[in-house]
């Protein structure tokens, strides 16, 4: 196969990955708890200033001396702290717009988002610049004529392995049974001992620790990493759900490769195919919604009349 073909294969697979683990959040969260969560990109962009700090502190040095033990627990501790940083968001602002009008929870999510991005930009040094953010591997291997970054590979397969582990969570597991009455029937669920509070903050935590690893590979893939990235990842994912249909976690990883494929296409075809790559990627949401509003793999909301 032709280089620049297998390339721009491996750049949309890579870049599909990246998209699902924040998808898969916002999928996760609606389908549970009905409600939009806008500030989840600016969530999981914290992850990687997480390990910036975790790094420095560490080794007091900058980010090229850093070893791969210490960015090995750096990425770990920011996926816990992401994680537990989704259930204070949940437990502070969310939990109150629960059984409120969708447009105010929309409303304080947005917000959210804002508070998360400035309280980034004020607390890190000189948080309004772009930090330059390492490949998490380095090294490469060959495959035929194309020399492929070993992290390429890391991203893809960690991806897959997350996606396998939280559909087999969702299907097989006491919690995932919990999480799915929950979302059936909130009313039922706690008729039959299941505490909806303890399930919206589990929920959380698993949307926003998965996030957080979406958002790692989104700096890493970049090389740097701004407080405001959040706002671009957050539209990218939630219109990748959307595209797939909004509580399918199925719909959230089509929708993310269906993005990632045009997001490829246009740079790989267009010049200055990178200043218009999203452009291409919303009118697709556009389309997508006109030909069916609840999304590919959505089902149709019914309303009673």
């Amino acid at each position: 196969m032709d280089a620049f073909v297998m390339q721009n294969l491996l750049n949309w697979l890579v870049l599909g990955s990246i998209y699902a683990l924040v998808a898969l959040g916002f999928s996760l969260l609606f389908g549970v708890l009905n409600v939009i969560h806008f500030s989840h990109g600016d969530v999981s962009i914290v992850a990687p200033f997480v390990v910036l700090a975790v790094v420095q502190a560490l080794l007091a040095s900058v980010f090229p001396a850093a070893t791969l033990g210490a960015l090995a627990l750096a990425c770990v501790l920011a996926i816990v702290a992401v994680g537990l940083i989704g259930v204070l968001a949940d437990w502070l602002v969310i939990r109150r717009f629960r059984n409120a009008p969708a447009m105010m929870a929309l409303v304080a999510t947005v917000a959210l988002g804002t508070v998360v991005r400035e309280v980034i930009r004020m607390v890190y040094p000189q948080g309004s610049n772009p930090k330059p953010f390492p490949r998490l591997i380095e090294s490469r291997v060959q495959l035929g004529d194309l020399p492929v970054p070993v992290f390429s590979l890391f991203v893809i397969a960690v991806s897959v392995l997350m996606m396998t582990v939280l559909f087999a969570v969702m299907r097989y597991t006491p919690l995932g049974m919990r999480i799915r009455a929950v979302a059936e029937d909130r009313a039922t669920a706690r008729l039959m001992g299941i505490r909806p509070g303890h399930i919206f903050a589990a929920t959380f935590f698993i949307a926003s620790a998965v996030g957080a690893i979406g958002g790692l590979f989104f700096a890493s893939y970049a090389g740097v990493v701004r407080f405001d990235f959040g706002i671009q990842l957050g539209l990218i994912g939630f219109s990748a759900a959307v595209i797939g249909g909004l509580g399918s976690m199925q719909g959230a990883i089509l929708g993310s490769l269906l993005i990632a494929g045009i997001d490829t296409l246009v740079q790989a075809t267009m010049a200055e195919g990178a200043s218009y790559r999203l452009v291409f990627a919303f009118l697709l949401v556009i389309v997508v919604l006109v030909l069916k509003p609840s999304g590919i793999l959505g089902r149709p909301i019914m309303e009673k009349v």
